[in-house]
């Protein structure tokens, strides 16, 4: 007992590190490698929250489905982790309804 579980944590050590990659709409997949993600248990809407500081970029999931917005500032994200209710900053302040409008990640 004691062989086999020396010999399946030694497996794990030498295994790579795998990074998640999601699908997003339109059938673009994002790498959340630097991505820090939340998973969300407070909103009806948001199931999980990653967010890049670095490049700027939230992925959310809605409903199992995840969507990316590009350029959304640091504190917009605080906003809206710290938002009394998630769901409705989100919609009144990120979501897009249209390609091109705020928060668009360019092709």
């Amino acid at each position: 007992m004691v062989r086999a579980l020396a010999l399946l944590l030694a497996q794990l050590a030498a295994s790579p590190i795998v990074s998640e990659t999601v699908e997003t709409g339109g059938r673009r997949f994002v790498d959340l490698g630097t991505f820090e993600c939340r998973d969300i248990t407070r909103s009806t809407v948001l199931q999980r929250v990653c967010y890049d500081r670095a490049h700027r970029d939230l992925v959310v999931a809605i409903n199992g489905a995840y969507d990316r917005y590009c350029g959304v500032a640091d504190e917009t994200v605080e906003r809206l982790l710290g938002a009394p209710s998630m769901g409705q900053f989100f919609n009144q302040n990120i979501r897009r309804e249209t390609a091109g409008s705020r928060y668009d990640c360019s092709a």
